[in-house]
């Protein structure tokens, strides 16, 4: 195996993509009315989930991956394995199958100016285990990264007892640890479950977090979240996002155990917190690799300037793009750099890996010139490093830590 190598573990579904960009923009609520024909364009096959998004965006960024989940014995599940196959065949050997259980897939509604709706069967995902996954693999491997346990039974239920068992038996092996969440519908088992008390039980075997703003809002302050967004026009929650809630939220997590908190902001951009110096060199065999470089930083970096097909994936990309800087060797102001380029080439296209470039191609629009959307930070501290990139000073960042 490349030394360079990853596997990807956990959620994995069959995206079914309707073509909607004819349609108005912003007015898909308006047309989706009951006994109403909505006519679309084509329909796009794709893989879904972290396992493909982030799986495959690693590979197509030239890191040697692989990827363990778990699918059907059904024609859904031939559909997957088939598109796995056309990227590398060896990439569906990692693939279970459960025979009582179907597929898992969404029906993704992405129109133009509109988030999007999804319409979500998790199938065999939900009888996912700790059995399910080769440790030999990840004993070979640097970094096993994990997504999406909220859409996964076994993942929450009992307090998260089999995602805790499962990361711990990771970390065992030596492996860096990777984590993805996505956010569950307040109504539902996974949205019901105790997030908060699953955290620190499982992020003290977590490396690197990777949550968005609302999911980590969501599962850190659950009725907070909750309240605001029934006042927020849409339940957006960009208006939100402020350095001393993203200081509060990330303190938590480093608290907890979290060697680096990674969360991504939408068009707000990335933010990352990461730990001390002493507990970066305990990451594991894709710790970085000048960890002084890393330790206790704080950056915030502006999206790139793209038009947006669809927004399909776009977390996951950002997160291929910040776990394949890690793994060769950059630093940090390059690793946001890089995370939020590939995700401004993921929304290019409307399925989650069409609009991605090569490593190469990617680094070259960064190098070109690539402009940024506008971000300004105004609160003590913040200082603009370069065009789109900034960073707070460690000791205002203790300072205002200690008043909150």
């Amino acid at each position: 195996m490349d030394a360079c190598v990853a596997v990807v573990v956990g959620h994995i579904c069959l995206d079914i993509i309707p073509t909607m960009d004819h349609l108005p923009e912003g007015k898909l609520s308006n047309l989706l009315q009951p006994g109403h024909l909505l006519i679309t364009g084509p329909a796009t096959f794709s893989t879904g989930g972290p396992v493909s998004n982030t799986g495959l965006a690693l590979h197509k960024l030239g890191i040697s991956t692989r990827l363990i989940a778990k699918i059907g014995q059904d024609p859904l599940g031939r559909i997957v394995r088939e598109i796995i196959e056309h990227f590398d065949p060896a990439l569906s050997a990692g693939l279970v199958v459960d025979e009582k259980s179907p597929t898992s897939y969404s029906i993704i509604l992405s129109a133009p100016g509109v988030d999007r709706v999804f319409l979500h069967c998790p199938g065999a995902n939900d009888t996912f285990g700790v059995e399910d996954v080769d440790y030999a693999l990840l004993e070979k491997a640097r970094l096993m990264h994990f997504g999406y346990p909220p859409v996964m039974q076994r993942m929450y239920q009992n307090e998260g007892r089999e995602l805790v068992d499962l990361f711990r038996r990771a970390k065992e092996t030596g492996v860096t640890t990777s984590l993805d969440m996505t956010y569950p519908d307040a109504d539902t088992e996974g949205g019901r479950a105790n997030w908060l008390k699953i955290f620190e039980q499982l992020l003290p075997y977590v490396d690197v977090f990777l949550p968005s703003f609302d999911e980590l809002f969501f599962m850190l302050q659950r009725e907070r979240f909750l309240r605001l967004r029934e006042k927020t026009p849409d339940g957006n929650m960009q208006g939100e996002i402020t350095s001393q809630r993203l200081a509060e939220f990330s303190s938590s997590l480093l608290q907890m155990g979290v060697k680096m908190a990674v969360i991504k902001l939408g068009d707000r951009g990335l933010y990352l917190r990461t730990a001390d110096l002493s507990s970066l060199q305990k990451m594991g065999r894709a710790a970085p690799t000048i960890p002084l470089d890393w330790a206790e930083r704080e950056l915030w970096s502006a999206c790139y300037k793209t038009r947006v097909v669809g927004t399909t994936g776009a977390g996951d990309a950002t997160i291929a793009g910040f776990l394949s800087a890690l793994l060769r060797g950059f630093s940090p102001t390059e690793a946001v750099k890089i995370a939020v380029a590939v995700g401004a080439c993921n929304v290019e296209a409307a399925d989650a890996l069409s609009g991605l470039r090569t490593w190469e191609e990617t680094l070259g629009r960064i190098e070109a010139g690539w402009d940024h959307l506008p971000l300004q930070l105004d609160e003590p501290g913040w200082r603009e490093v370069e065009p789109g990139l900034w960073e707070r000073r460690v000791s205002l960042r203790l300072e205002n830590d200690d008043l909150e």
